[in-house]
């Protein structure tokens, strides 16, 4: 009845070494227990006492010896050996935790990665080879797993860095009753064939994409903004304060010919306008004497033509008789000659030019 009372746990390290451990804690709270084995299938058994003892709290709690044969009996008794509470005969291969393995090599070609090891000496049909990997953009290790001692896994993205580590495992049920793994080699980086010390750089070096992507729109979005902005207050800066007139498109030839000499621009100016004058008053003057041509043909077409007369001699030395003897012919407007004066006779009316 005490072996169902006390469990143990049976580990053998890779055919080197046995551990033995048990809880008896529970049961026998007070009482340290004492453990004996041997490897030896025959009659005459020759029991070892346990030569290093693994403590919990001051009690013993398991031994640790050599492995020395397939074969293994184990007793756990109480202090002084007198009286036997747990008793166990088992095949120790059954119980083996493989070594790590060893030389371990990474052969790299284009994305695709070949894990080799070093072949166990013992059982090496009963091993499995597990290949763990994963980028710094990963959560999860991935897994992939061979026959021993040869794994191959491809699909790597040559641009990340990778943390790749391996270990052995036993088969179950076949070769173990416990599924026992061996530890993990040392974690080693590779980023594209070549083995790295960090992969600090290489984070640095490819940023996630997703984050890129946003923030190149990011900076395309707020200069869209700035563009449509500065469109409108240009449009509403015009329609508050008018355009004013450059003054070097007015006085272009100031600085051009005359190197921003503004006397000699002046008086060269005036010359110009001196000369541009004369001309421009003669036009005026023609432009006036047609006008007037035009508007004497007007009036010779709507007035009947004066009629010129010539005072006799007398009437020129001041003749008062000469003068009543004239004859002036009736008209609406005439003209005479008289004593080197011209009169204007319109109906009744005497003007003297």
């Amino acid at each position: 009845g005490w072996n169902d009372a006390i469990n143990t746990t049976i580990i053998n390290f890779n055919y080197e070494k046995m551990q033995i451990t048990w809880a008896t804690r529970k049961v026998f709270p007070r009482e340290n227990m004492s453990f004996s084995y041997t490897f030896d299938n025959g009659k005459n058994k020759v029991w070892k006492q346990c030569p290093a003892y693994l403590f919990d709290q001051g009690y013993n709690s398991g031994c640790l010896f050599k492995t020395e044969g397939s074969t293994l009996a184990i007793s756990i008794r109480n202090s002084n050996g007198s009286e036997e509470f747990y008793s166990k005969k088992f095949m120790s291969e059954f119980y083996l935790k493989p070594n790590p393995p060893e030389n371990v090599t990474f052969f790299w070609k284009a994305d695709t990665v070949t894990v080799s090891c070093k072949k166990p000496e013992r059982a090496a049909k009963c091993l499995r080879l597990e290949l763990q990997y994963k980028s710094k953009f990963d959560k999860d290790w991935q897994s992939r797993t061979s026959k021993c001692c040869s794994v191959e896994e491809q699909g790597f993205d040559p641009r990340k860095c990778y943390s790749l580590r391996v270990r052995l495992k036993r088969l179950v049920p076949l070769c173990n009753v416990v599924n026992y793994t061996s530890d993990w080699e040392a974690e080693t980086l590779w980023m594209n064939g070549t083995l790295l010390d960090s992969c600090d750089d290489d984070t640095k070096s490819h940023p996630n994409t997703a984050t890129v992507l946003s923030c190149v729109l990011a900076v395309l979005l707020i200069v869209l903004i700035l563009l449509i902005l500065l469109c409108k207050w240009q449009r509403f800066r015009k329609s508050l304060i008018p355009a004013v007139p450059d003054p070097k498109y007015m006085f272009a030839n100031l600085l051009r010919d005359h190197n921003g000499n503004f006397q000699e621009w002046i008086d060269n100016t005036d010359h110009e306008m001196a000369q541009i004058k004369p001309e421009h008053e003669e036009s005026e003057g023609i432009i006036e004497a047609e006008s007037q041509q035009e508007e004497e043909k007007m009036n010779d077409k709507q007035e009947p033509p004066e009629k010129i007369f010539t005072l006799p001699r007398a009437a020129e030395n001041n003749d008062p008789k000469a003068a009543q003897n004239t004859c002036l012919m009736p008209s609406s407007n005439t003209i005479a000659s008289f004593a080197g004066f011209q009169v204007l006779m319109n109906d009744d009316t005497y003007v003297m030019l």
